[in-house]
């Protein structure tokens, strides 16, 4: 089976199914052995993700340019809003907000309190959209994934785990 080698400096070797390839990050020193090993052990979970990655690629088709112009611009316009209500109703204050081009996440909050989102939120549910901005802003307070992180978005969405759910 093909697959790229990314090395760098981590501690374990993942594996991850990117535009219907396998990508494979490991620590400096980690063998191709060793690699293919590990490939090897995974082929059932590597071959299931690839099929469903093709499957999708087929059933949506790719976003022109112009679709894509569209979506940042909706997207600038309603997570902006978004953002504004929910951080009213939590009591907090956030920095800027920037929409981006990301594949692999949906938004991300800098220690700065700036918060990112990826212009595809656009194309899942409001509730999952919702969610996303409350798991931002519930990092202004808890900048983990902890037990007390979750809590704060649970007082503002106490069905987040179905909305979750929703992205995947």
């Amino acid at each position: 089976m093909y697959y790229e080698i990314i090395y760098s400096k981590r501690k374990t070797v993942s594996l991850c199914i990117k535009e219907e390839k396998l990508i494979v990050r490991a620590p400096y020193g980690v063998t191709k052995k060793k690699i293919d090993e590990i490939v090897s052990k995974h082929e059932k979970w590597i071959l299931t993700h690839l099929e469903r990655q093709r499957q999708k690629s087929k059933n949506e088709p790719p976003l022109t340019d112009n679709d894509i112009k569209e979506l940042k611009r909706q997207a600038r316009i309603i997570l902006t809003s978004k953002t504004e209500r929910f951080s009213e109703i939590m009591g907090l204050k956030y920095g800027r907000i920037t929409i981006t081009s990301a594949k692999t996440r949906f938004g991300s909050c800098s220690s700065k309190g700036n918060i990112s989102y990826s212009y595809r939120l656009m194309l899942y549910p409001e509730a999952a959209v919702d969610y996303v901005v409350v798991h931002e802003l519930a990092h202004l307070l808890e900048m983990n994934h902890s037990r007390r992180f979750y809590a704060i978005i649970e007082k503002v969405l106490p069905d987040y785990k179905e909305r979750k759910k929703l992205l995947k």
